[in-house]
């Protein structure tokens, strides 16, 4: 297990991690959340050895080997199979591996010709897709995961996530995918005004946690504050007294020994809500026999048409490089189609982030005269609020475009969308570069809209929160579906999916494993599924029992409660109150950690069993 103690690490006067401690206990599945630039990368770097700390130290157990998704891209093989391969740990009786690669390669997206293409000629993205292969089939002991997801489809996604969640070894995960985290993982750990804090269960529980205790803190420092004016007022009217000198120097020193709370820091967030036009008509948009490929390319859009309502929620799914983001260029009259029409509706006004819009920034202007060109009607006044709300505060709004980050710029595209009146709303993964908090309120505003909204995004979560309709690209075709994203993998599903498992199994091939291998590789899920779900079941009959207990004491209390208001007895009941107050909300929490648990050993359970049937 890994230990960390005490570590703290600043950037000059930027102070990131502040004397944390955390323990990484055998097979647990950490994520690791935080806003951005609150440290998360700067922990991986640490962890890592790339960075020594100022303060404090990091214990790593012998031969314990730590994988990670590097950054680098180095290819030294000809093919993208051998490289893949190349990062195979040995095997002790001489069995072939190469099928561990294989199926990391296919649920990467890596089919038929690209995998003997050179490494060399891969797009960026693809590239990144290989690091990631390398580093799942190396079989480390801790895998250190910083945005896993970045480059890949929502199919890949699934199929990652699937993989996570049978990973046997230790993990750190970082991703902006609040879904993807609560799914694979097992604890969740948070960096919060340089501190850590670690929790077992999902990233709402952990925020939840953060929420109550900055709320008791600010009540507590209200409390202090109201009563030390009333010590200080006490004081100053009887210093004087020789009577009182003793009750005032008792509050005198009573006073001195108060540690004063400080008033927390406000940490901005992304504030959203988009400026609807008004629009009164039913349909916003009609798309007939819309076709369309690049000159000398294939065809990536075929007879597509769709009657867009004015209030219609519409994603765009699909695997990469099958023309999502073509069809919304599309919609938008970036591009013009081959064949079909795309009739907007007189009164519609469109506003559109595009991947690629941030090139369109001019870089010569400042934040504040980018969101102000959107608008020109705006006071400068008014553009600045914009700015604070996109996380550019004060003198932040007067710097120049060309010194921003991706994120920054990102940020800067939708504060101009903010203030673009718009009836229809065309938003290319829009949550790229923000946190979790952000795309919180992203959601949020799109789901109080008052116009239609066409998007792209992997994000599940948001699919099933906001699309009411699908454009869906798989299977070499693009078909609307009426219907949420459940109901499209309840009654669709993907076609990646859904292949027959004599052909998974042609990938990852029993029949070149000996008995001897096969034996062991059942030995070692028997081995994870016990270590995995006895302390769950242990847990849950603990959690079971406590919560019992706890019920009895609140009758016990209630009874108690109703014979103290009979005989008027006042300190009892201020006191049963009290108890009763602290059981409630302890009651509340076991139960949620027991549909927890429970939770986490239904799924796991028959994913064991269906692991060890592969192995017959």
């Amino acid at each position: 297990m890994i230990r960390v103690l005490n570590l703290s690490k600043s950037y000059g006067s930027n102070l990131l991690l502040d004397d944390i401690n955390f323990l990484m206990n055998p097979g647990e599945r950490l994520g690791l959340i935080g806003r951005n630039g609150h440290g998360k990368t700067t922990l991986f770097r640490l962890l890592l050895g790339t960075e020594r700390p100022d303060g404090g130290k990091i214990v790593v157990p012998k031969h314990y080997r730590i994988g990670h998704l590097s950054q680098h891209l180095e290819f030294s093989q000809d093919s993208v199979l051998a490289e893949a391969c190349s990062a195979l740990p040995g095997s002790d009786d001489g069995t072939d591996l190469t099928y561990r690669a294989e199926a990391a390669l296919h649920g990467l997206g890596f089919e038929g010709e690209l995998l003997q293409r050179s490494p060399e000629k891969l797009s960026g993205g693809f590239q990144v897709r290989l690091n990631l292969a390398k580093v799942l089939v190396s079989e480390p002991n801790l895998l250190l995961l910083d945005e896993p997801t970045n480059y890949l489809d929502i199919v890949s996604m699934r199929w990652l996530k699937r993989f996570l969640c049978a990973w046997r070894g230790e993990m750190i995960l970082v991703t902006h995918y609040r879904e993807f985290m609560d799914q694979v993982t097992t604890h969740t750990m948070a960096i919060h005004r340089c501190k850590l804090r670690k929790v077992e269960g999902t990233t709402h529980k952990v925020f939840a946690q953060i929420d109550q205790q900055e709320e008791i803190h600010e009540k507590t420092r209200l409390n202090q504050e109201r009563d030390r004016r009333q010590q200080e007022r006490f004081i100053q009217r009887f210093r004087a007294k020789a009577t009182k000198a003793r009750a005032v120097q008792s509050r005198v020193k009573k006073l001195e020994k108060v540690a004063t709370l400080e008033r927390l820091d406000e940490i901005h967030d992304l504030s959203f809500r988009f400026h609807a036009a008004p629009f009164a008509a039913k349909k916003i948009m009609d798309v007939e026999g819309l076709s369309f490929h690049y000159p000398d390319g294939p065809t990536l859009i075929e007879e597509l048409g769709i009657r867009m309502g004015a209030k219609d929620r519409i994603a765009v799914i699909g695997p990469n490089g099958r023309g999502k983001t073509t069809l919304l260029s599309l919609f938008a009259h970036v591009l013009q189609p081959v064949a079909g029409k795309i009739q907007l509706h007189p009164k519609a006004q469109v506003a559109y982030f595009g991947q690629n819009n941030v090139e369109r920034l001019d870089p010569e202007k400042t934040i504040e005269e980018e969101i102000q060109s959107a608008h020109p009607d705006h006071s400068r006044g008014a553009a600045r609020r914009i700015c604070g709300l996109m996380m550019f505060p004060g003198n932040d709004a007067l710097k120049k475009v060309q010194v921003l980050s991706g994120g920054e710029k990102s940020r800067v595209l939708l504060g101009k969308l903010l203030v673009s009146p718009a009836n229809l709303l065309i938003l290319d993964e829009p949550t790229n570069h923000l946190d979790m908090q952000s795309t919180e309120g992203l959601m949020h505003a799109l789901e109080v809209f008052e116009g239609a909204v066409v998007l792209v995004t992997h994000s599940e979560l948001i699919l099933r929160r906001v699309a009411n309709r699908l454009v869906v690209f798989d299977d070499g075709k693009i078909c609307v579906f009426e219907g949420g994203y459940q109901d499209f993998l309840e009654q669709v599903g993907w076609k990646e999916e859904q292949k027959d498992q004599t052909q998974v199994a042609k990938r990852t091939p029993e029949r070149g494993k000996s008995r001897k291998e096969l034996r062991r590789l059942r030995a070692q899920v028997i081995a994870e599924r016990s270590k995995r779900l006895k302390p769950l079941k242990t847990r849950i009959e603990g959690v079971e029992k406590e919560v019992a207990a706890r019920e009895e004491e609140a009758k016990q209390v209630e009874a108690l409660l109703c014979e103290a208001a009979i005989e008027g007895e006042r300190e009892a009941i201020a006191r049963l109150v009290q108890r009763g107050g602290v059981l409630k909300p302890k009651i509340q929490n076991l139960f949620e950690e027991l549909e927890k648990l429970i939770k986490e050993h239904e799924r796991l359970k028959p994913e064991f069993e269906k692991r060890l049937a592969a192995l017959e």
